[in-house]
């Protein structure tokens, strides 16, 4: 991660309503402290005497403060999509620009400058100033309340008011019969019966409806409007107070749940590997690690990893072979999360593991992490989406839209646009429905199952030679120094048109190849991550950065992967 991405992030998390930190919290006082100030200003200069003595102090106040609120809503709108991935690119920009905070932003602050270049009177602007104070509802925990009591019972109010009005125009149209009978002039029409009845909800305060009935039935129908009156509002008085008091115990358990998500990171704490001597965050942890480290019950796990979007719960079961019994093993995953379909990590290699069967597949995710690292590759991981439908990143098969399809597509594209740039795509074997191979680590380059060549048509590599000494370099560097074996297109075909690598935008001036390796050698192997930087020392030597030093932050012991800067 270079500087300027550094000082983005920061940015963006002192800016997101989200506050973890003592500097984010500052940023939002000091915000709050402004809009009051303005507030006052503009107060204060509706008083001629004040405007009179410290009209100078005042218009300081206002251009100060306008300055600086320009430079603010500037970079949520610039950094809009770090701070929420839903306004991501320009169009997510322009509806961030359109949301009601947003929105409320541009007309508090930009029309200042319309003053430079057109008449407009200047108290025109000072009126938009005002607006200011509604933002400081972004800030505050009660509005936050209030408003998530109205989310929750919307329904509910929808269909009382909705029961209200019926009644009241049916009740509407029984008065205008009975009455225009009586008072024909008065009641002219079923108008004049609708605006009474429902002004009765107001006290007509304008009085536009002041034509009481006379008869007798009309009179009742004056006291039944007169109870739905207080229908009107008691119904949805109690709504709402059911509703915040729902929002109060949400955002109880909302902040319980944050303590068990926080042990839950706290039971990822790096440790040293005994081969490499790098502090690693776990794999994955079995359910019953976590329970005797943080005193976790098996429910309050899996509430922790539901509102806890960077874990998710895996069945290590799958990973063995297919011909073998394995009774279901639960286990908790922990991952990068900082793209809509996962992780993205841009280190300006000519390398770039990516990763698209993270999300089903266990601990494939993980190891393709500490292989960029380790060897200072770019990576591309889906750590994101729904089993079932399951819509493959890596076989595109369907048809239609999948969240976080054109996001990972596009980034990949943005780390492959210069010629010559390799993706290695990484993925199990030998589990999940498969048999185990007599092989453990396969490598395919767009050829047919059982086809050892490179002779294959539409290959997905283009630098044959270099292809060629890289297979062998790896296939005696992984026997050599764990004993595994390493085939070449032996058990699995890559001749699908609709492979990822296919679509990629220049497709035919980079080089890619499927890495597949069995989840014994990944997984349970306790010699995975010493395997795993071989092969980056490998990938290196042949096609990535030879002078590649390895990041002094795998030495370091900290949390997960929240302190790494990459």
């Amino acid at each position: 991660m270079t500087e300027f991405q550094k000082i983005r992030r920061a940015i963006a998390n002192a800016l997101d309503d989200e506050k973890n930190t003592l500097v984010d919290r500052i940023v939002d006082w000091t915000v709050i402290a402004l809009i009051l100030i303005s507030s006052i200003e503009v107060f204060l200069s509706t008083f001629p005497a004040v405007n009179e003595k410290l009209g100078g102090v005042l218009n300081f106040i206002d251009i100060f403060t306008t300055v600086i609120f320009t430079i603010e809503v500037t970079l949520r709108i610039w950094l809009a999509g770090d701070i929420n991935p839903k306004y991501k690119g320009f169009k997510g920009r322009l509806k961030y620009c359109f949301s009601f905070y947003g929105f409320l932003d541009i007309i508090a602050t930009y029309p200042f400058y319309l003053g430079f270049f057109f008449p407009i009177p200047y108290s025109a602007f000072k009126v938009l100033r005002i607006a200011r104070l509604l933002r400081i509802f972004r800030y505050m925990t009660s509005f936050k309340l209030l408003k998530a009591a109205f989310m929750s019972k919307k329904a509910e109010l929808a269909v009382s008011l909705q029961f209200l009005c019926i009644i009241t125009l049916i009740l509407s149209f029984v008065l205008f019969f009975v009455e225009n009978k009586v008072q024909p002039d008065v009641y002219k029409n079923g108008w004049k019966a609708v605006l009474w009845a429902f002004n009765q909800y107001i006290k007509d305060p304008g009085g536009l409806a002041y034509t009481p009935p006379i008869s007798m039935i009309g009179k009742l129908i004056a006291v039944a409007i007169g109870i739905l009156k207080i229908a009107i509002f008691a119904v949805p008085a109690g709504l709402i107070g059911s509703g915040f008091l729902q929002a109060v115990n949400a955002e109880k358990e909302k902040e319980n749940l944050k303590n068990i998500s926080d042990k839950l990171h706290q039971a990822f704490e790096r440790t040293p590997d005994v081969y490499t001597g790098f502090f690693l965050s776990p794999m994955s942890l079995p359910f019953g690690n976590i329970q005797a480290s943080q005193g976790l019950a098996e429910a309050d796990i899996f509430k922790a990893v539901d509102i806890a979007e960077d874990f998710r719960v895996v069945n290590l079961a799958i990973t063995r072979p297919i011909d073998t019994i394995t009774p279901d093993k639960l286990a908790i995953e922990h991952f990068v999360l900082n793209r809509p379909y996962g992780c993205f990590i841009n280190r300006g290699s000519k390398v770039t593991i990516v990763a698209p069967t993270s999300s089903m597949d266990p601990a494939i995710g993980y190891y393709a992490y500490y292989l960029a690292k380790i060897g200072g590759f770019n990576l591309v991981s889906r750590e994101l989406g729904v089993s079932r439908p399951y819509r493959s990143f890596y076989n595109q098969t369907y048809k239609g839209d999948v969240p976080g399809l054109n996001e990972f597509m596009g980034d990949i594209n943005s780390l492959t646009s210069e010629n010559g740039t390799w993706v290695i795509t990484l993925l199990p074997s030998s589990g999940n429905k498969e048999p185990e191979f007599p092989t453990s680590i396969h490598l395919a380059y767009g050829g047919a199952k059982g086809d050892e060549t490179f002779n294959g048509s539409d290959l997905l590599v283009k630098d044959v030679q270099l292809a060629e000494k890289l297979f062998s370099e790896i296939e005696s560097s992984m026997d050599d120094s764990f004993g595994l074996k390493t085939d070449r297109q032996r058990y699995h075909d890559t001749t699908s048109p609709d492979l990822f690598m296919r679509k990629l935008d220049n497709t035919q001036n980079i080089n890619a190849f499927v890495l597949r390796i069995s989840w014994s050698a990944f997984l349970w192997n306790a010699r995975k991550i010493q395997m795993a930087k071989e092969l980056a020392d490998v990938i290196n030597r042949n096609i990535g950065n030879p002078d590649h030093v390895i990041s002094p932050e795998l030495k370091e012991k900290a949390i997960g992967f929240a302190d790494y800067s990459d």
